[in-house]
């Protein structure tokens, strides 16, 4: 996957490692990723040399996020195309890794329509590179926008939802800045009531089973010196009855035509807490994500992911500290069959507002949907 990792010790204070970059060192560009499996134990970066090795990053989640997912593709063809690789067998590998992220084939295709585009115009194999490469890094720049104007339409529908300002909110898997150009899309909403003074408390769903929320969001929040708890899955019905969630805050992988969200597996069953107990639930995530050739939340193809993820718990800690064998720690029978899906689907009937960077959503319509996409602002290539 990386010809080498280039290991920070995690300490009080943010790194300044970014989660993706860009780098051009004398033998040659690569592809620059913070390995988020590793954290919040430590921080190592991951240097991609090759299309295969960014596809294996993004397959075993080192790279994840909607957002980040679709910068990462539009690198992975840049890649390809400057290092003389086949930039549409890399094209295909990258759009396949991760199916349900919607955003991953939409920056592979930008740069891939950039890369033709140039080729078409008579350019060489580099030049093209290069305008692949322009059109990843407007990527990268345009989603660092668009996480702001997220932030500040979230923020001002927080206020006028929920009065008073002192805001209590719950949030699933992770949304910040590890999958973003910007601060990301849920959490940068929580992070800009937090900056305003106006959040009294974050929940931090640990999301099972490979606790990003745990693992990343709790991580982010710290060192952005937050208040938040953290809480297991299956005690968010307890903060619900107890009147102590305000509102709910989640990313999204895909929202289709009819405004049915796809997010990390356990958002639906929040949707339905907060629906029976009338609490706000607002999904944040930027037009790219809206998938208008995917009809219905039927249509969404849901990722299935590896039964030891369930079986096991694994992670460079476990193997650091020996336990179980090949890595893992069992924690079922051997021979146990798991259930995994990476997602679950949410119907626009249990959604009160989709924020994106072109404004805020409610209800939720496919004509509203449309119409959003209609004024989105498009990807500059400079």
């Amino acid at each position: 996957m990386a010809d080498h990792e280039v290991r920070s010790t995690v300490g009080s204070e943010p790194s300044g490692l970014a989660q993706l970059r860009w780098d051009e060192p004398p033998e040659g560009p690569v592809l620059v990723l913070l390995d988020q499996t590793r954290l919040p134990a430590e921080e190592v970066e991951l240097v991609c040399t090759d299309v295969p090795g960014l596809v294996r990053a993004i397959q075993t989640l080192a790279v994840r996020g909607a957002p980040l997912l679709g910068i990462a593709g539009a690198y992975g063809v840049a890649l390809a195309g400057v290092r003389g690789f086949d930039v549409q067998e890399a094209a295909a590998l990258l759009a396949g890794a991760r199916p349900t992220a919607v955003n991953l084939g939409y920056g592979v295709r930008l740069a891939l329509g950039a890369y033709q585009a140039a080729l078409d115009k008579g350019a060489g194999p580099q030049e093209a590179g290069a305008a692949a490469l322009a059109a990843a890094k407007a990527l990268h720049r345009a989603d660092a926008e668009a996480s702001a104007r997220m932030a500040a339409h979230g923020l001002a529908l927080l206020d006028e939802l929920l009065p008073g300002g002192s805001h209590r909110v719950l949030t699933h898997c992770n949304t910040g800045r590890l999958v973003s150009g910007g601060e990301g899309t849920a959490f940068a909403v929580a992070l800009a009531a937090h900056r305003a003074g106006r959040l009294r408390r974050l929940w931090v769903d640990e999301t099972r089973p490979l606790l990003q929320g745990a693992r990343l969001t709790a991580y982010e929040a710290a060192r952005s010196g937050m208040a938040y708890s953290l809480l297991t899955d299956n005690a968010a019905g307890s903060l619900f009855a107890a009147g102590e969630v305000d509102a709910v805050l989640i990313g999204a992988d895909r929202i289709a035509a009819d405004g049915s969200v796809a997010n990390k597996v356990g958002s639906y069953p929040l949707a339905v807490l907060a629906k029976y107990h009338h609490v706000p639930f607002i999904v944040v995530a930027p037009v790219t994500t809206v998938d208008l050739e995917t009809p219905d939340g039927s249509a969404i193809e849901v990722e299935q992911r590896p039964g030891q993820e369930v079986t096991e718990l694994t992670g460079p800690q476990v193997s650091a500290a020996g336990w179980g064998s090949g890595g893992g720690l069992p924690v079922a029978p051997l021979g146990t069959q798991a259930y995994n899906p990476a997602f679950d689907v949410t119907p626009p009937e249990l959604v009160t507002a989709i924020v994106t960077e072109e404004g805020v959503l409610s209800p939720v319509t496919g004509g509203g949907l449309r119409e959003l996409c209609a004024r989105s602002r498009q990807v500059t290539i400079s």
